[in-house]
């Protein structure tokens, strides 16, 4: 195989590649609304695929303020941050909806775009809980019946607006423990029961930081659902020796605050299993295994603000878009073709390639786009078309010399590859700073941009010169440009 042969072959190959790699993303796209929502309700959504940001697509933005007053003493803000932002990924991750856009803002704010998701309610409760399970046992103190008793006859909540108990029953608590909500339960008409209590001991000797794993399992008799959990093997010791020492008693299973369960103990339970009873809906049991999994927020955070943005905005976005894009490609084709005949045929080749190529390497690193997004790769397409007018401008300089068509090809490239290359370089480099220091939309802008240029290079420059090359085989006596 000689050199023009293996170039060829490298751009046939990459084509092809890249039909196989788009694929996905144009199968997805190619379903309806309905049918998409139910292969991610199955977690079936593809994993290599482009994505639709919020101004595209529709959902809720979130920013969030992680509430560095509640962290502990030896943890450090700038860690906490990262931990906070990894484990909120973790979550949305295993929610289906890979690639979401999450990012620092300052010192303790979150930024988190979910496309899609257009019930706060539903983000809110994805997001913000801390997730923080204890397994606590409920106190058998005689003082403890007395402190329900109370908190059964006031016709006020035990708690006041900050969260601490009020004195009347503040006074009544035996030492050592704490008093905690139960979750509230509704029947089949939707009218929640009269709120629980649960008198506990304040020390949890099992917490959520042993959990291996959290999944949805329903009851075999009734088809309710239930959260099944597993320990690791520490834990798994732990729970044994705890459950061990404790039959009899209650075990209240609380998380974020909330007395989800309190079974009695029957027997020392082996295994490092167990399960999470609460009257759940599957909706609320699959969101508590999530959260579960992914782990607790090293503090609770806080929304700040949240803002809804319409599909019918995304929809609209994209339909000028795609009518900006088609008319722009059409002009630039137009133009090249009627100023640089056969040259800018090939041209045109190139910049078509170097959409289809930039579209697919978005699309194989899972990345979401956003208007700022198409901005870039609008950028880089022009940059490349820049490239080609270098060339074949240049071209036309050594046609007026008169010289050989098998020479004025591979000198005009030489001669253009530098202004090229500086002027890449440049504007890599711009895109570069862009994406170190923006934020959200700048960075969507200068990735695009940045993928887009080393792209572009390459379709203006080799692609365009292995045609050329392809064409000197048949010893043409006349270059038309």
């Amino acid at each position: 195989m000689n050199k023009l042969q293996f170039k060829m072959a490298l751009v046939l190959g990459l084509t092809i590649l890249s039909v196989y790699l788009l694929y996905p993303t144009f199968e997805w796209y190619s379903k309806t609304d309905s049918e998409r929502e139910k292969l991610e309700a199955m977690r079936m959504r593809p994993k290599k695929i482009l994505n639709l940001g919020l101004d595209l697509r529709g959902g809720t933005h979130l920013l969030l303020e992680l509430e560095t007053d509640k962290l502990d003493k030896k943890e450090k803000i700038q860690d906490a941050m990262l931990r906070a932002i990894e484990i909120i990924r973790n979550r949305i991750d295993q929610y289906g909806m890979a690639e979401t856009p999450i990012a620092k803002q300052g010192d303790r704010w979150i930024s988190v775009d979910l496309p899609g998701i257009s019930k706060t309610e539903q983000a809110e409760a994805l997001i913000g809980k801390t997730a923080l399970l204890e397994f606590k046992l409920v106190s058998t103190d005689p003082a403890a019946q007395k402190v329900l008793e109370k908190v059964e006859s006031l016709s006020v909540p035990p708690f006041d607006k900050e969260g601490k108990l009020i004195p009347e029953i503040s006074k009544l608590m035996p030492k050592g423990t704490i008093l905690v909500k139960g979750k509230t339960s509704y029947d089949m008409e939707g009218t929640a029961s009269e709120q629980k209590y649960y008198v506990l001991e304040a020390t949890a000797p099992l917490t959520g930081a042993y959990l291996e794993n959290a999944r949805v399992e329903t009851d075999s008799q009734m088809g309710y659902p239930h959260i099944a959990f597993s320990f690791n093997k520490e834990g798994g010791k732990i729970f044994e020796n705890f459950t061990g020492a404790n039959v009899g008693r209650n075990l209240a299973v609380v998380l974020d605050d909330i007395v989800h369960t309190a079974p009695v103990i029957k027997s020392k339970i082996g295994g490092g299993k167990g399960i999470i009873e609460g009257n759940f809906t599957m909706e609320e049991a699959r969101d508590i295994a999530i959260i579960l999994r992914a782990g607790a927020l090293p503090a609770p955070v806080k929304i700040i603000e949240k803002r809804v943005v319409g599909p019918t905005l995304g929809e609209d976005s994209i339909k000028k878009g795609l009518k900006a894009s088609f008319y722009g490609f059409l002009l630039v084709v137009i133009f090249m073709v009627g100023y640089y005949s056969m040259g800018g045929l090939i041209s045109v080749t190139a910049l078509f390639l170097n959409f289809f190529f930039l579209i697919t390497a978005l699309s194989s690193f899972s990345a979401t786009l956003t208007l700022p997004g198409i901005a870039g790769m609008i950028l880089s397409l022009a940059m490349a078309v820049d490239a080609n007018i270098l060339i074949l401008e240049r071209m036309r300089e050594e046609l007026e010399l008169s010289r050989p068509v098998a020479m004025i090809i591979p000198t005009a490239y030489d001669k253009a590859w530098s202004a090229i290359f500086d002027s890449n370089l440049t504007t890599w480099i711009t895109s570069v700073f862009l994406f170190q220091f923006g934020s959200g939309p700048v960075k969507g802008f200068a990735t695009t941009l940045t993928i887009g240029l080393v792209i572009g290079v390459f379709t203006s420059v080799f692609v365009t010169r292995t045609i050329y090359d392809f064409w000197l085989t048949s010893n043409p006596k006349k270059l038309r440009i």
